[in-house]
């Protein structure tokens, strides 16, 4: 039998279809969709803030917040290879914003301004971290244009973690290693949601596409429910915290029927007093120093997050 053909992918300038930086490609990259590209290739969830913001002196191009942690993310962009100006007005906006994460996105990257960034990462703190980005469009034969984004600079280790204790306890060691399993195991079955970095600690904070609101996954030796250290518990947790979530408690809980129903199941609903956060969340005993039962644990909470996910994604993006 004669073996299939094979096309060749074609690369294409990006001039021929974005003729303008400021009317065609930043309006584009603004897009949802193409801010979700974006956010994959540099490991964040961005939600745009504000297009063509000005930033001290300049004007920059996206200005952006990351869901997890509700830090600036600025975006600068040019359909030319680098140049000095730029580089310039990043130092800038970096200086201006102080906790920033810097994205400077060009047709083509000098070795000197990757040598610059790559500079950068190493002497800033972890507040600030810079990343270069190449914009390419490819094509087969006569198909519509893909983009891509190649990433030539990053922080070290990106995502930079906090320092971890010198001596982490046995109990810290355990939960790093739960977590780190649980991502292998999100990795190898799939989801809807991103896993962040493992840490030694009881919990694991999820995006869910808007600053203020996120997904949580608890793993803890202590049982909530039975208020007791005797059996551990796992909970799935959909979170709104920041000065606006009591607002948008009632709007939430007016859906309850429909959430639960979607869901399948009954959700525990925590809304304390005089606290500026509140919370959704499915619970399950569990002794998590067990490690033959990790396995199931760990389909649990992706099964439950998931879940959280497809559910509450629309609702907070609608709010």
């Amino acid at each position: 039998m004669p073996a299939m053909p094979l096309a060749r992918l074609e690369a294409v300038d990006p001039r021929t279809f974005w003729k303008s930086e400021a009317t065609d490609f930043t309006p584009w990259l603004a897009a949802e969709e193409n801010l979700e590209l974006l956010g994959d290739a540099i490991g964040l969830e961005l939600q745009l803030e504000a297009q063509e913001k000005d930033v001290g002196p300049f004007r920059a191009d996206l200005l952006c917040k990351s869901t997890v942690d509700d830090s600036w993310v600025l975006v600068e962009n040019q359909l030319e290879r680098t140049d000095h100006t730029h580089l310039g007005q990043l130092l800038t906006y970096a200086a201006g914003l102080q906790a920033v994460t810097i994205v400077w996105i060009a047709h083509r990257f000098t070795d000197e301004h990757r040598a610059a960034l790559d500079w950068l990462n190493e002497v800033t703190g972890a507040p600030i971290n810079f990343f270069g980005l190449e914009i390419e469009l490819w094509k087969i034969g006569e198909s519509p244009l893909a983009p891509k984004f190649n990433v030539v600079s990053k922080p070290n280790e990106w995502i930079k973690p906090p320092p971890p204790p010198p001596d982490p306890t046995p109990h810290q060691q355990l939960q790093q290693q739960f977590w780190e399993a649980f991502r292998n195991h999100v990795a190898d079955e799939g989801a809807e949601f991103k896993t962040t970095k493992a840490h030694p600690q009881n919990w694991m904070s999820i995006a869910i596409g808007r600053v203020g609101f996120q997904l949580s996954a608890i793993a803890s030796s202590w049982n909530s429910e039975d208020e007791s250290w005797d059996t551990g518990e796992l909970r799935a947790e959909f979170v709104a915290n920041g000065r606006d979530a009591a607002g948008y408690h009632d709007r939430v809980h007016a859906l309850r029927e429909e959430i639960e129903t979607q869901l399948g199941e009954s959700l525990v609903w925590h809304n304390p007093e005089d606290t500026k956060s509140w919370k959704v969340y499915l619970q399950k005993t569990a002794d998590i120093s067990d490690r033959s039962a990790w396995p199931e644990q760990h389909e649990w909470l992706r099964t439950h997050l998931n879940g959280l996910h497809r559910v509450f994604r629309p609702i907070v993006r609608s709010l």
